[in-house]
């Protein structure tokens, strides 16, 4: 590694964990009308499950030794510290995969899926299906430190994200998001086109066409479901793109609001039939809060939304991605859902998959299928 990389171990101090332990013992709880669940959002009885095992069972540190089986870094780009996980496969030709998390997720996605990538042969693969993972916390996420200073949307992010891979020594790499992720792979792979061989989403980006394109049933079905869902589901961007500061300070204060408020997202963006713990275990969903609270970084996560909206990147015409695109298309994603023919518009697509299961959380809620369908395009351009 270079010299302006350096090592970062995870770990939280226990002054940390005894007042989120007290926090926790003191939640106050709001009222309920009797009978209602998750039509309200989050049930104030499943957030007390939650908050009592979380405060009486949960082992953060048992999680904390879990992410320091991989080899986390830091580095500064453009004024901002940049946290990422470089996992390294044994084969040398194994081709660099950056892998992008989104909101309200982390790279704890990625830990059931950073194995089975880098390790093939032990998971079902063949040596030739080899990666090397770079998975980056974004911009105030987690580990990588809060911006001090305006602009870091989803374009200065991408920025900063091909000149990590350059400064690890990648000439030839691929990219892999979903969410926040999909946005900033994408312009990656317009922006970083003689190192970015291929691309894929698991979320893909897309506008309505300048031309009217005859839809199928199934593309008008998907674009009543994203409508629903902008409809009803979509508030939280709209408040995290306003006022992110307003929120923050209930969020950052309450381990149970901060709860309350991810794991709701979990649930209804996940192909879980309504119950969260079908698709994730509790410590799973644990360990994503937790690296929002400890590191106090759901304020800077939320202005993400802020800088994004107001920088205008949005409002431009859409660039086209010419490498290679491969897309997974999960039945439950439903945050955006364009239709093949829009998105054809946009991306060079010589991969469409249609996955039998999952939704917007794909490499958590399958890792299995989520890897298989990596493997299965990224043969081709290998």
């Amino acid at each position: 590694m270079r010299d302006d990389i350096e090592r970062f171990r995870v770990h939280v101090d226990d002054s940390t964990l005894e007042d989120l332990r007290l926090r926790l013992s003191r939640t106050r709880f709001p009222d309920q009308i009797e009978g209602s669940g998750w039509e309200y959002g989050t049930p104030v009885a499943y957030v007390r499950e939650l908050v009592d095992y979380w405060r009486d069972g949960y082992d953060w540190r048992a999680q904390e030794a879990r992410l320091n089986e991989l080899d986390h870094f830091r580095t500064r780009i453009d004024g901002q510290s940049i946290h990422f996980v470089h996992a390294g496969s044994e084969h040398a030709d194994a081709l660099p995969l950056l892998l992008i998390h989104g909101w309200p997720g982390s790279i704890v996605e990625f830990l059931d899926v950073i194995p089975r990538l880098t390790d093939p042969e032990a998971h079902g693969g063949r040596a030739g299906d080899a990666f090397h993972v770079i998975a980056p916390s974004l911009p105030g996420y987690a580990f990588s430190e809060p911006p001090r200073t305006p602009g870091w949307d989803v374009r200065r992010t991408a920025h900063a994200f091909v000149e990590l891979m350059d400064r690890l020594g990648h000439a030839r790499y691929g990219a892999q998001g979903g969410d926040w992720g999909a946005q900033i792979a994408t312009r990656i792979a317009a922006l970083d086109t003689a190192h970015c061989a291929a691309l894929h989403l698991n979320m893909p980006i897309a506008a309505p066409p300048t031309e009217p394109l005859a839809l199928s049933d199934e593309e008008q079905a998907d674009l009543a479901t994203m409508a629903r869902f902008q409809r009803e589901e979509a508030a939280y961007a709209q408040v995290q793109g306003s006022k992110p500061h307003t929120l923050g300070v209930a969020l950052d204060d309450s381990p149970a609001g901060l709860l309350a408020w991810i794991v709701e997202k979990f649930r209804t963006w996940s192909d879980c039939d309504g119950d969260p713990e079908r698709c994730f275990s509790r410590d799973q969903l644990l360990t994503d809060v937790m690296l929002y609270w400890v590191t106090r970084s759901f304020t800077s996560s939320a202005r993400m939304y802020w800088e994004t909206m107001h920088s205008g990147v949005l409002q431009e015409p859409p660039e086209y991605v010419g490498v290679p695109t491969g897309v997974a298309r999960y039945p439950k994603e439903e945050v955006l859902r364009f239709p093949r023919s829009w998105v054809e518009q946009r991306y060079h697509v010589t991969h469409w998959a249609v996955m039998p299961r999952g939704g917007h959380f794909a490499a958590l809620e399958q890792p299995e299928l989520f890897v298989d369908d990596l493997r299965t395009f990224f043969r081709t351009v290998r």
